[in-house]
């Protein structure tokens, strides 16, 4: 192994952090490769490395060393970077591929991934793609586009391996044995009746352990679930997360195997939806990504910073009913920011585990009411240890018991809000079929400025004035 190699991958044993991460040098490698022109060099530095790998690097690079990478790779470009490549970035790279290049790295792909792979593009690169399959897989490919986006259809794989439901151990070996065409991943041998319908699976391993003579039925997985081909794929994940499945047969209307779902698609949705989740709390678009570019950022953040400025305005309307109470005693102006930064902080902490609890189906009618009470009884908690530290500090800061006394009311107010809204805006916006992670935030953060100014400056009118 040469001393670059070495450098490629990381030790089995170590600590760090970025033990998965192409170290610096490897990287320096490679664009010193690309630079020379030395074609060899490249594939050789890129050969030991995953397609995700890969592809991570392709994302970090601009597009000038991404093109010039790309075309010096040639031939060597395997289909699977296409699947890790961000979806701004994979267009990108395509257009860039030898249309030759394209066909031999697609034509190695599994039927779920070229649907991944076609979803996102214009119509000239997806036909374009489609035209270099073979005749069944683009009648596969072009059938699973049929179906709704989002669905079990489009996240399925055709091939599929499947067996008589009266088959013994002897022939499904055999039939394995003999068969070219296998998927290059599975997991399960699928038992079916004469009319296609599911009845069972078999795991690989079950058949590998067992005499040739045992018939499959009778090394069936016990648990077994089937999904139809419409069914949303968030759900479809959540099954797999449920019941620990390793893949799972789809079925189309008459209930005939179409195909195939594998824990590494669930994976994926989970990880999706949960990025998706980030995002949406965060006010940045759920498609957001390093790779986009300045008006596609400024384009996707806008709207949010919008609809902040309207929660601002708002909570700004409270405090100018107030203007004159804060024109005689200018300590609130210096206290209102931290009732409202409290409150804020604390119906974030409620909404973040309201919006995950609610994704992963945690959070349901039927225990609804006793996480809000157990919600308010935390802002309470919270709110009276926080008076008691913020009463103190108005005492000892303005020489004002009265301005003590008024703050600490009004941060139990505020918190007891904070953790109400925190977690009854998402409940509320799930009922009312509105995605809580899209629109929570907004409602939270207004309701826990307002309150908390409402409270803070209500409270000193009344006891100070």
């Amino acid at each position: 192994m040469t001393e670059e190699q070495t450098d490629i991958a990381p030790e089995p044993e170590s600590e760090d952090e970025d033990a998965y991460v192409l170290s610096p040098r490897t990287i320096s490698s490679i664009l010193y490769a690309v630079e020379v022109n030395d074609r060899s060099r490249l594939v050789e530095l890129l050969e030991p490395l995953h397609p995700a790998d890969i592809a991570d690097l392709l994302e970090q690079l601009n597009a000038f060393d991404r093109m010039r990478l790309i075309r010096l790779y040639g031939n060597e470009f395997d289909g699977e970077i296409l699947t890790e490549l961000d979806e701004g970035i994979r267009e990108e790279v395509i257009g860039i591929l030898n249309p030759k290049v394209l066909a031999d790295a697609v034509r190695e792909l599994d039927s779920d991934d070229v649907v991944d792979l076609l979803e996102d593009l214009e119509d000239p690169q997806r036909d374009a793609i489609l035209d270099v399959l073979d005749d069944p897989d683009r009648i596969a490919v072009e059938q699973s586009l049929t179906y709704p986006e989002y669905s079990a259809g489009r996240l399925m794989q055709r091939e599929v391996v499947m067996a008589p439901e009266h088959w013994n151990v002897g022939e499904a070996i055999d039939y394995m044995r003999n068969n070219d065409d296998l998927p290059s991943q599975f997991y399960h041998i699928i038992l079916v009746d004469p009319r296609l319908k599911p009845v069972g699976k078999v795991a690989l391993g079950k058949i590998m352990s067992s005499r040739r003579s045992v018939r499959l039925q009778d090394i069936a997985d016990e648990s077994f679930h089937v999904i139809p081909v419409t069914r949303y794929e968030g759900d479809v994940a959540y099954a797999f997360n449920q019941y620990h499945l390793i893949s799972a047969p789809v079925v189309d209307e008459n209930d005939r195997l179409v195909g195939v779902i594998t824990i590494d698609d669930a994976m994926m949705v989970l990880d999706e939806e949960h990025a998706e989740d980030m995002l949406r709390l965060a006010g940045v678009g759920e498609e957001s990504s390093l790779s986009d570019t300045v008006m596609e950022t400024t384009r996707q953040r806008f709207p949010w910073l919008a609809v902040n400025l309207v929660t601002a305005v708002l909570a700004s309307l409270v405090i100018a009913q107030f203007e004159t109470a804060i024109a005689q005693i200018t300590a609130l102006a210096v206290l209102m920011p931290i009732v409202a930064s409290m409150g804020g902080n604390a119906g974030t902490q409620a909404l973040t585990v309201a919006v995950r609890a609610l994704a992963t189906r945690d959070l349901t009618g039927s225990n609804a009411l006793r996480v809000i009470r157990r919600e308010i009884a935390v802002g309470l908690v919270n709110g009276a240890a926080f008076a008691v530290i913020m009463g103190i500090v108005g005492l000892v800061w303005f020489g004002s018991l009265d301005l003590g006394l008024v703050i600490a009311a009004a941060m139990v107010i505020n918190l007891v809000v904070a953790g109400l809204a925190g977690i009854g805006i998402p409940i509320v916006l799930e009922k009312a079929g509105v995605d809580p992670a899209l629109a929570s935030g907004a409602f939270v953060t207004t309701v826990t400025d307002v309150v908390g100014f409402f409270a803070f400056l209500g409270l000193a009118v009344v006891v100070l004035l």
